[in-house]
């Protein structure tokens, strides 16, 4: 089945740019990546039918390295396991910009029980110190809110989403870690609206926008909690075990 083809050069921007160091991919995984996406979604088409051993070749790595490496990319939501036999693999691969939509959904999608803050948390003023404006910057895990750049510590700040000349509180339902352009450049404009200027400006794709107004809906609705020192850290999604299974059950040569 052919789809419309994807714009390769903002692909490989957005694999370098956002999903790379996002997803903090090692050198196999994005190795992986880039030969299965090179011969299927830049092909126009939304799956790959493909082995172990030919994915090692064409990566230059062992069929055991080839095999993490795929788990992995499934593990990220990367690949989608279609069907897995003595062939070989049937895998729907994503492009950057859906699998870090994905990921953004699944973030601010988790059920409000689960994350539910104490009565404290509801009161506290995270601007009060140092810990608690960390809180809100680990949150967003070096990541801009608005425009989902990478950004250091010297080039980083916190914004109220809705400013504090229109009562905007510092709750950390109202705070997010944003770089310094976006932070000047929003001024007292809505976050919504600053997040569709950002679309027209092409800073951010069409799915990059859908997951940043979830994400705005989750933050103002208290799901998105940032992570407190008193508070452990939540341990990752556990692996997509039906395909890491098929994987081990296959052969490599």
């Amino acid at each position: 089945m052919k789809t419309k083809k994807p714009n390769a050069e903002l692909v490989w921007k957005q694999l370098d740019d956002s999903l790379v160091p996002r997803l903090r991919l090692s050198v196999a995984d994005r190795a992986a990546y880039s030969y299965l996406v090179r011969h299927s979604r830049l092909e126009g088409k939304p799956q790959i039918h493909f082995s172990l051993p030919w994915l090692a070749r064409g990566i230059r790595m062992s069929g055991i390295s080839a095999r993490r490496a795929v788990c992995r990319l499934i593990d990220h939501k990367a690949l989608r396991m279609v069907e897995c036999n003595t062939r070989g693999h049937v895998m729907e691969v994503r492009l950057p910009d859906e699998i870090l939509a994905e990921h953004l959904k699944e973030m601010a999608s988790r059920p409000a029980a689960a994350v539910a803050p104490s009565a404290n948390l509801e009161k506290e003023d995270f601007l009060r110190n140092t810990e608690l404006r960390q809180a809100i910057h680990a949150r967003e895990a070096g990541r801009c809110f608005y425009c989902l750049k990478r950004h250091t510590p010297s080039t980083r700040c916190l914004d109220h989403v809705v400013p504090r000349n229109q009562w905007g509180d510092n709750s950390y339902r109202n705070l997010v870690s944003c770089c310094l352009e976006c932070n000047s450049r929003k001024g007292q404009c809505r976050a919504d609206d600053f997040l569709r200027s950002l679309f027209r400006d092409r800073k951010l794709t069409e799915s990059e926008l859908a997951g940043r107004l979830h994400a705005l809906d989750a933050l103002t609705a208290g799901k998105l909690v940032p992570p407190l020192p008193a508070d452990p850290i939540p341990a990752p999604r556990s692996p997509a075990i039906s395909g890491r299974r098929a994987l081990r059950r296959s052969r490599t040569s």
